[in-house]
């Protein structure tokens, strides 16, 4: 039985070590019949930004993984997945984008598609071109437009012209060198072959204000003639004294009528609302000359304004000045008007010829030779040691001074120098005249009278004569001969001492008057 029992225990384990035994699969058969990737595609969506970025979607059948060749300079492909894509930038132009389709079991199907990348032209250009304040010949230039990258800017004024490139929100300048009428062309860029322009006529010129002086090159200064008047620019004939400019303008007055003259349109309204002082250079052929300047409305000639003075210095320059202190500056007023010797038919001879230069518009009156004390202006006497001098109205008019306004030095106690100073605008100019000349009244004869010049600002440079009075009681006309003076020095300081050496009391025996300063 025991020999039994361990056969049947042998056997069964026999029949269990038999049905445990591994079944194998080997047969991969079936993926010899597994399907190719299909029906491939290439769905391309482009930006509308200009920035070339163009997002890449695969799709296709029985795919598992795709790789896209871009077609560009980039060599490695992007690996995508089912469902997914791939974005990259592309400049402007024309691709073959490739792509490679990988099945579960590494088959492939490949697909070639062209990709078109065209940027969209600049769009809703805008140009500003302003002419720059400071410089009329400069033009100031910046751009604006939707999907550009740059512009460029031809100025239209040399051949063969190599373009400004610029960004949005810069300005660029350009000089011009003469005035004339430019296109002006600007270009938008995008990022590829599309362009949008703009092109504007541009005119450049040289706007005739004030002051006028004739020495502009690319300024019309042509006078409007009537009646007689003739005015021309010409190179200055007496470029001397206090106008050495090169040009200057020119009157003849012809035969005609009495109130033959010229007139200049300004290229815009005159500005009175600071400055109301016209001064203009003149060079007479003779004392007392009258000088009239206009200014009207070049529309309505009713609108005007004038003044007149005379000349006080014959064959050497001067500078008139007009009081336009009264003009309505609630009118407007564009056009200057020059009559010389209004009232006078002229002959055209040299008598009747007159040399003008540097109009132009001050606030205020200067104080310059010749002292009239006539102008409505303050005279800024400086007394010392007892000299007062005050302007007032002529206590004594008759005789060779019947003006309205004279000077009077009171000397009183203090030094036996005692006087006053008063500073010019402008130096003394002793290039031609070297003689004063000045009307006194004087209490008694044998009165000391000083003139003396000096520098502004160092007392050491000074000049000086001395003369005496001859008569008491009524005006005469001293003499200052002042032809040894230096003139290479600067003197813009006018020093009166009367009885030098004298201390004075402040009595009427140490009361002058005196009037009409001025180098003859």
């Amino acid at each position: 039985m025991k020999a039994l029992k361990y056969f049947l225990s042998i056997a069964f384990l026999l029949s269990v070590v038999v049905s445990c035994k591994k079944e194998t699969y080997d047969d991969l058969s079936f993926l010899d019949t597994a399907a190719v990737p299909a029906n491939l595609n290439l769905l391309f969506e482009i930006t509308q930004d200009n920035t070339g970025l163009v997002t890449i979607t695969p799709n296709g059948e029985g795919v598992s993984s795709y790789e896209v060749y871009y077609g560009d300079a980039t060599a490695t492909p992007a690996k995508v997945q089912p469902g997914k894509n791939t974005r990259h930038a592309y400049a402007e132009g024309v691709y073959t984008v490739k792509l490679i389709a990988y099945s579960i079991t590494g088959k492939t199907t490949e697909l070639t598609k062209q990709l078109t990348v065209s940027f969209r032209a600049p769009e809703n250009l805008d140009v500003t071109t302003a002419i720059d304040a400071a410089n009329n010949f400069k033009l100031n230039v910046s751009a604006s437009a939707l999907y550009e990258t740059n512009f460029k800017v031809y100025f239209g004024d040399v051949p063969n012209e190599v373009p400004v490139t610029f960004l949005e929100g810069a300005t660029v300048s350009h000089t011009y060198a003469a005035v004339g009428t430019y296109t002006v062309r600007v270009i938008a860029f995008s990022g590829g072959a599309a362009t949008t322009e703009l092109t504007r006529q541009i005119t450049i010129v040289d706007p005739l204000l004030l002051p006028i002086t004739f020495e502009s090159a690319t300024i019309n200064y042509t006078f409007t003639n009537f009646d007689g008047g003739d005015v021309t620019k010409i190179n200055n004939p007496q470029a001397n004294g206090i106008n050495t400019s090169a040009k200057v303008g020119k009157m003849v007055k012809n035969a005609g009528q009495t109130w033959g003259g010229s007139h200049i349109t300004l290229s815009s309204n005159i500005d009175f609302s600071a400055n109301k002082i016209f001064r203009m250079k003149v060079y007479s052929p003779r004392v007392g000359a009258k000088v009239l300047l206009k200014v009207e409305n070049s529309a309505n000639g009713a609108i005007n304004f004038e003044k007149e003075v005379l000349t006080t210095a014959a064959n050497t320059w001067e500078d008139l000045v007009f009081d336009y202190s009264a003009v309505n500056t609630a009118n407007n007023y564009n056009r200057i008007v020059l009559i010389f010797d209004n009232g006078t038919m002229g002959d055209g001879s040299a008598n009747f010829t007159f040399l003008f230069d540097d109009i132009r518009l001050v606030n205020s009156l200067p104080i310059d030779l010749p002292l009239t004390f006539e102008s409505p202006i303050t005279y800024g006497w400086f007394d010392f040691d007892g000299g007062n001098v005050t302007v007032i109205d002529n206590p004594q008019p008759g005789g060779i001074n019947t003006s309205a306004k004279v000077s009077r030095m009171i000397k009183n106690a203090g030094q036996p120098w005692g006087g006053s100073f008063l500073s010019l605008s402008n130096p003394i100019d002793f290039s031609v005249l070297h003689t004063f000349k000045m009307k006194v009244y004087s209490p008694r004869v044998g009165a000391k009278v000083l003139l003396k010049v000096e520098n502004l600002t160092n007392g050491g440079i000074s000049y000086e004569k001395e003369v005496l009075t001859t008569v008491a009681n009524a005006w005469e006309e001293l003499t200052f001969d002042y032809s040894a003076i230096n003139t290479a020095n600067s003197y813009q300081k006018i020093v009166m001492i009367f009885d030098n050496g004298t201390p004075g009391d402040g009595s009427a025996n140490f009361t002058f008057y005196f009037d009409d300063i001025r180098l003859n």
